[in-house]
């Protein structure tokens, strides 16, 4: 399975050790536990469903006092879906423009409510809890990606299309 937090840094108030992140998970009893840079990024192995391992995960981290981060979980299957199935990839884009914003639920609200015509070239798709993102000028210049981020019914976790791949690299290791 793969654990994503929202809204944990490097630095600040949001901060969070990725050694604590182990700690809580293998005191949870989850197996082979590894971490991929930090910011929120967990792989383990357990039989757990994963909205066990998400309600666990957010009491263990919300133990440690400070950071409480919302936890998204998913399985290997799942995550495996989600790269299989990036629009933006299979049309030929270069990876490193493309994101993903993995949600705790149906994706298509938050595009409901946007025009993307005045966004382009930037693109969003939605497919099920995620929302695959098309970001040519980066995603610390992106407007789409900025107004995404104000809408508080579309509250979720947004990885680059290389965290995503490695992280299942990781859990297929498993």
């Amino acid at each position: 399975m793969v654990a994503l937090l929202r809204g944990v840094n490097v630095g600040g108030k949001t901060s969070l050790a990725m050694a604590d992140l182990r700690a809580v998970a293998t005191d949870l009893g989850y197996d082979d536990v590894a971490t991929y840079i930090q910011s929120g990024n967990l792989v383990l192995r357990t039989a757990h469903s994963a909205a066990k391992v998400s309600r666990d995960l957010a009491a263990g981290i919300a133990a440690l006092g400070g950071v409480q981060p919302a936890v998204l979980v998913r399985t290997k299957a799942q995550l495996a879906k989600v790269v299989d199935g990036n629009p933006f990839v299979r049309r030929g884009e270069d990876a490193r423009h493309c994101h993903v914003a993995f949600g705790e639920k149906a994706a298509t609200g938050a595009l409901r409510r946007l025009d993307l015509a005045p966004y382009a070239p930037e693109e969003a798709i939605a497919s099920g809890k995620e929302l695959y993102l098309f970001l040519p000028n980066g995603v610390g210049r992106s407007k789409l990606a900025a107004d995404l981020a104000k809408d508080k019914t579309a509250q979720g976790t947004m990885r680059s299309w290389r965290t995503v791949t490695k992280l299942l690299e990781m859990a297929e290791a498993l």
